[in-house]
Formats: structure tokens, C-alpha cells, sequence
């Protein structure tokens, strides 16, 4: 591995450190507790725990080091402290908090000072720095559910426009040719999860999907039509949920002089028509394909429709092709400030015509999120496994992903239930 190795972890280590502690730098000290909530952290366990899987993995993993916050195991290693006695410890002091976790930090950057990194090195600060990226996206969702903060500042494009549109450009399925596909990532990616390993064959019928994802007008028709008082568009465990949530439209949808708007962490916004649907969670967007008449994508339908070319009988490693995301392909990185027009970005369409499948919004698909075949635990043991058919699978990223964490392959998974993630979904039609 070269010094370029070396110098590249470290960068992405730093910004994901930069994002992370801009979004936390505009919270006040009472803002940084919160009060107790369901599926929320207080933004002070999120600052700590970014900084404590960074120490875990990479100065006591790599090095045997001694914790430099000892007791901090019992605070922030996610998997034994669950979310609601998150909100019950004695927390450090917020300047004790942010001085342990830029020791740390300044610890790991030393490590490969003069030296190139390992093969383990490589994969442990990839981890550490991808990680820290997923939190970041994890706090947006608990400021925008709390109704404060925003997105990072250095990450907004103040010289930014909304994306050219063609207006002619309206919903629309694409057909997407059946056969064996080869779902999942391969060996030559240079860093994946162990739930995307590896790809393997698998049997899909031809289908037609939807070329976007579902938009605000479309899903407001589904609310105006009594979508949420239907029994018949909601499968049992959907509608015993959205009985006793008492729901009766997306979570951050308010009615405002009789207009729809929403809410973007603490500013109510008018409701963009051609701007996807976020913030639903999967019994939602179930029950919005039931109204629809249509379906949720497999996951493989899913992978298919944005890899895959036909034309060349190969998979991508994105829809557009091989080469990373850029700004024209893709709505990513925090750059826009929130959801584009699902007409947007042409540039990134994949070989059968669906557009966005990476960026703007996560996708929910049927599937519950299960093992691929041969399934072997990566050194992160707890980040798959113990949740393998309890979630249900997201895909394809959205406004608020990183563009290094991204791929076609990612899985992303939540609780059914979960409506403050920035997810919203894509059709199928129904076979005839």
C-alpha cells in the first residue's frame, strides 16, 4: 500500500469528522440531550459513538490499545445498549466528549504517519470513516424529526440550481428484460459489507418498473383519495400499525390554508409536486402499491433494473456505468440541500431508463433483509447478523449518502415501521 493509500483514509477519516461535527456544532447544549423518543438517540450518544467505533476498531482492534474513555463500552457500543437506555446514562460533558473523540482522532491520523497502511488498515479506517458517514445521515434524521439543525454547511452548494427538466419528461414504466442475474457485489469492489457478499445467481421474470420514484403529487393523490382510511389497501400488520399511530399522511406533511407543505428540520416548505415522496415508511409505501394497484420491487428486480445492460449482457457497478458519482448523476453528498425534481439528472439513467436510482431518496423494496448464500460475519459481526429477517431492505441512497459509500450493491435496511429515515420507494407493475 502507498503513502496515496495512506493519505486517502486519512482524508475521508477528516471529513466525515468535518460533517459530523458541523451538523453538531448548531445544536444547543439542551438540544445535544433532547427529549426521550422511540427510535431517536440524543445527538450526544451520536457524537461519542462515532468517536468510540473509530478508538474500538482502529487503535484497540488494530493496535491492543487501552481505552482512552474507560466505561465507554457501556455508553456507546450501539448493539448492547439499546435505544432507550440511550437516553439514561451520566454522559460525559459535552467539551469532554468532543476532546476524547478528536484524540482519537488525532491518534488514528498518526498511525499511518510515514508508514503505508496494511491490508487491514485499509479495510479498518474505511470502515471507521463509512460508518461515521452512515451516523451522519443518522443524525440528519433525528434533527429533522426533532425540527432542528440542518445539513452540514460546507457541504451546500451556495452557487447550486435546481437541475434543468424536460417537461415533456412524465411517469412512465420501463421494461426490464428477465433472466439469470448475478445479485450482489463481487470481489473486485474495493470495500463492501458482508450483506452484499457475494454476488450469486439468481432467476427474474421479466417486469416493468417504474422510471422514478413516486412523487409528492402522486402520493398526495393516494392521501386525498382516503389512502390512510382504505382497510382494503393495507395488509394486516400495516393497518393494525397505522391504527394505533393514529396516521393519516406522511410523517412531516402539514396542511397549511388548506395546501399541503412539509417540514425540512425546522422550515415549513410548500409541498414540491415532482419532488419524491419521503419520510413514509414500508407499510406506507405497501399500502400506497395496493391503491395503485402495482407492487414493491425484490430486491433483485431492483439491482437488475440498475445494473444491468443489456445491450452489452454486463452488470455496472452503477446505472450510468463503472465511473463514480458526480453531481450530474446523482443527488448525493448533502450538495443540493434536500430532494430535486425526479425528472432531474438524465445523465444518470441506467441502461433500461430508470432514473435516480442512486441518490434523492432510499427505495424500499419488498424483500426482508436476509442472507445471501454462503454468508460468512465480516470482523463487525453485529452490523448484519442480528438483524437478518426482522428488517425490511432499502436501496440506492439518497440526498443525504455519501458518494463513497454508495454503490448498486449497498443494502440499507430499517424496521418497518421507520418513517423518519429519508426513504420513500419505486414501483412494479403487477403481472398480467
Amino acid at each position: 500500500m502507498s503513502s496515496e493509500t495512506a493519505d486517502r483514509l486519512v482524508d475521508a477519516l477528516l471529513d466525515a469528522r468535518q460533517v459530523e461535527l458541523e451538523m453538531l456544532d448548531g445544536l444547543s447544549d439542551a438540544q445535544m440531550l433532547g427529549e426521550r423518543a422511540h427510535f431517536l438517540e440524543p445527538p450526544i450518544w451520536e457524537m461519542g459513538h462515532v468517536g468510540w467505533f473509530q478508538e474500538y476498531w482502529i487503535l484497540r482492534h488494530l493496535d491492543g490499545a487501552a481505552s482512552l474513555l474507560p466505561g465507554s463500552d457501556a455508553i456507546y457500543e450501539a448493539f448492547h445498549v439499546p435505544y432507550k437506555r440511550r437516553w439514561e446514562h451520566a454522559y460525559p460533558p459535552r467539551r469532554a466528549t468532543a476532546d476524547y473523540i478528536a484524540e482519537v482522532l488525532s491518534r488514528s491520523v498518526a498511525r499511518l504517519d510515514g508508514r503505508a497502511p496494511t491490508a487491514e488498515d485499509t479495510y479498518f479506517y474505511t470502515l471507521a470513516a463509512q460508518h461515521e458517514d452512515m451516523h451522519a445521515e443518522n443524525l440528519a434524521a433525528i434533527m429533522q424529526t426533532r425540527a432542528f439543525g440542518g445539513p452540514p454547511r460546507s457541504r451546500i452548494d451556495p452557487a447550486w440550481v435546481a437541475p434543468a427538466v424536460d417537461p415533456a419528461y412524465g411517469p412512465h414504466d420501463v421494461l426490464v428484460p428477465g433472466g439469470t442475474f448475478m445479485l450482489g457485489a463481487t470481489p473486485d469492489e474495493p470495500f463492501v459489507f458482508d450483506n452484499e457478499k457475494w454476488a450469486h445467481p439468481v432467476e427474474v421474470k421479466p417486469f416493468r418498473i417504474a422510471a422514478t420514484p413516486v412523487t409528492n403529487a402522486e402520493f398526495h393523490a393516494f392521501v386525498d383519495d382516503g389512502g390512510y382510511q382504505r382497510r382494503e389497501v393495507w395488509a394486516r400488520r400495516g393497518w393494525d400499525w397505522r391504527r394505533r399511530a393514529n396516521v393519516e399522511h406522511p410523517l412531516f406533511w402539514t396542511c397549511v390554508d388548506g395546501r399541503w407543505c412539509e417540514r425540512r428540520f425546522g422550515r415549513i416548505v410548500t409541498l414540491e409536486p415532482w419532488h419524491p415522496v419521503v419520510h413514509v415508511n414500508w407499510y406506507e409505501a405497501e399500502a400506497y402499491c395496493r391503491w395503485a394497484g402495482r407492487r414493491l420491487p425484490t430486491e433483485a428486480e431492483w439491482e437488475l433494473a440498475a445494473t444491468f445492460d443489456p445491450a452489452r449482457g454486463r452488470k455496472r457497478r452503477f446505472p450510468w456505468g463503472d465511473d463514480a458519482p458526480t453531481p450530474a448523476r446523482a443527488n448525493l453528498d448533502w450538495r443540493a440541500g434536500g430532494t430535486i425534481d425526479v425528472r432531474a439528472l438524465p445523465d444518470g439513467d441506467s441502461a433500461v431508463g430508470c432514473r435516480q436510482m442512486i441518490g434523492n431518496v432510499w427505495e424500499w423494496v419488498e424483500d426482508t433483509f436476509a442472507p445471501y448464500p454462503g454468508f460468512v460475519c465480516d470482523p463487525y459481526r453485529e452490523y448484519s447478523e442480528p438483524y437478518f429477517g426482522q428488517k425490511k431492505v432499502l436501496r440506492g441512497g439518497a440526498w443525504t449518502t455519501r458518494t463513497r459509500l454508495i454503490r448498486a450493491t449497498w443494502r440499507n435496511f430499517f424496521k418497518r415501521q421507520r418513517r423518519n429515515i429519508f426513504a420513500g420507494l419505486r414501483t412494479v407493475a403487477k403481472s398480467e
